[in-house]
């Protein structure tokens, strides 16, 4: 199996940089996990052209025919126990992967959400796209445990 997650920007900070290395580490028992970083537009131009340089850098990713999902603000608020039946479901019916889309500081454009066979949410909480990578790849990790039936839940 494998996962991709596709976004703007570039780890900095070490201690996001180990968290994820962890979660990356455990994953990797159930499936291997690549993560493509696009350049994420400059904070100098208009929200309308970030997020169109943004989506079009994401969507040179993604096959037209691919199954992906975006983390969405607006999107489908999941518990782990759904995000892990969609993850099972969806990678099956992907063919053995899925691709996960996560936008930059201003959000993700219309043209990449709109192609999404699935709009997740975390939550009413704000979060920084770059420790969405963390709490995502944590929520990947859990949701493969929970479909095993191995206890997480601590």
């Amino acid at each position: 199996m494998k996962i991709k997650i596709v976004a703007p920007g570039r780890l900095k900070d070490k201690w996001l940089k180990e968290g994820i290395e962890e979660y990356t580490k455990r994953l990797s028992r159930f499936a291997k996990l690549e993560i493509i970083e696009v350049e994420d537009a400059p904070d100098s131009i208009p929200d309308s052209e970030c997020l169109k340089r943004e989506g079009e850098r994401i969507l040179s990713h993604i096959k037209p025919q691919e199954k992906y999902w975006v983390m969405d603000l607006h999107g489908e608020r999941v518990t782990s126990e759904k995000l892990s039946e969609y993850l099972i479901s969806d990678i099956e019916t992907g063919g053995g992967s899925l691709t996960i889309v996560i936008g930059g500081s201003r959000g993700i454009s219309p043209e990449v959400r709109d192609r999404a066979s699935r709009r997740i949410c975390f939550g009413d909480i704000t979060l920084t796209h770059l420790m969405t990578r963390l709490i995502l790849i944590e929520q990947l990790y859990r949701g493969f445990k929970i479909a095993r039936g191995e206890k997480y839940h601590k």
